[in-house]
């Protein structure tokens, strides 16, 4: 079965990674951490808890493939090893003065904005699947 997770950064600058509701999912599963990277490893391991709990009480925990979702800012810390304030901007059309508000959490992007980053950056993301080398 697949689970969103939504990883937000909080107003302290540490993330959260909160598994949505599923109707046939008795229980929710929470990572916390100061880096995305971190929240992820937390939020696994309260799924091995979870499985671990289950197994000594003799149940079966259900099965999960999680699909993880993020703001702007968690998104753009997560991959700040691979993209530049200034190949975003490239990318985006949104000026990296305006991406690193979105980073610090000093505002938060419109609807539209985050919108029109997200489609950027998945237009990018079918440009450089389409690469092939000789």
């Amino acid at each position: 079965m697949k689970a969103q997770v939504i990883i937000e950064r909080g107003a302290d600058g540490t993330f959260d990674a909160n598994m949505e509701y599923i109707k046939d999912i008795p229980f929710g599963l929470l990572g916390q951490g100061k880096t995305v990277a971190e929240t992820i490893a937390d939020f696994y391991n309260s799924y091995e808890e979870m499985r671990a709990m289950y197994q000594a009480e003799s149940k079966t925990c259900p099965a999960l493939d999680f699909e993880f979702k993020y703001d702007i800012p968690s998104f753009l810390q997560y991959y700040a090893y691979a993209f530049t304030l200034a190949g975003l901007e490239r990318i985006t059309g949104v000026n990296q003065k305006q991406l690193g508000h979105y980073i610090s959490g000093f505002r938060k992007p419109s609807e539209r904005t985050a919108r029109k980053i997200e489609e950027k950056i998945k237009t990018f993301a079918k440009e450089i699947e389409s690469v092939r080398f000789v």
